[in-house]
């Protein structure tokens, strides 16, 4: 799914760049409901957390957790938005997006592609150091996290592009 959404994620890009011709349509269903975009982009994302830590059960590390504390309001903020038909959320959620990719970035480097990390890990038999998951050669959870901030900065610059524009 993941690997599903790196493409559509690049697609959605390309739209937004090519916005006045081939990507217009793409470009008008995301900014048309861009905030409806991100409440299911964010539980969709956090239903996987979950499902990873909870049913499956692989340990959140230190580092996932911390993922996790600026990926669940995310979903709260947008839910709230919706609810009280605010158009402009994303002033709250970038900080968290990008906090979020920021940590799962650095995770990446410092865990799954060998490199130093500046934390010790705290969680039980050294969860920070294992590569739950790998697909593809490059699919991790920490990817799977930086996907989501991606996917939710798009979807703010696209909204933004587009109150600009409409």
């Amino acid at each position: 799914m993941t690997l599903v959404s790196h493409i559509l994620l690049v697609v959605a890009f390309l739209a937004v760049l090519g916005r006045k011709s081939w990507g217009g349509t793409i470009y008008r269903v995301l900014g048309g409901r861009a905030v409806l975009w991100g409440f299911l982009v964010t539980l969709a994302s956090i239903l996987g957390s979950l499902f990873y830590s909870e049913i499956i059960g692989y340990e959140a590390c230190v580092l996932c957790w911390w993922q996790r504390v600026f990926l669940y309001p995310q979903m709260v903020i947008f839910a709230v938005a919706l609810w009280k038909r605010d158009s402009s959320p994303f002033k709250y959620i970038i900080p968290l997006a990008v906090l979020a990719l920021v940590i799962a970035l650095y995770q990446v480097y410092a865990v799954d592609l060998g490199g130093v990390s500046l934390l010790s890990c705290t969680s039980a038999e050294g969860a920070c150091s294992k590569i739950f998951v790998r697909e593809f050669g490059y699919i991790t959870i920490p990817v799977m996290s930086a996907t989501v901030s991606l996917y939710v900065l798009l979807l703010a610059w696209v909204h933004k592009l587009f109150r600009t524009n409409n």
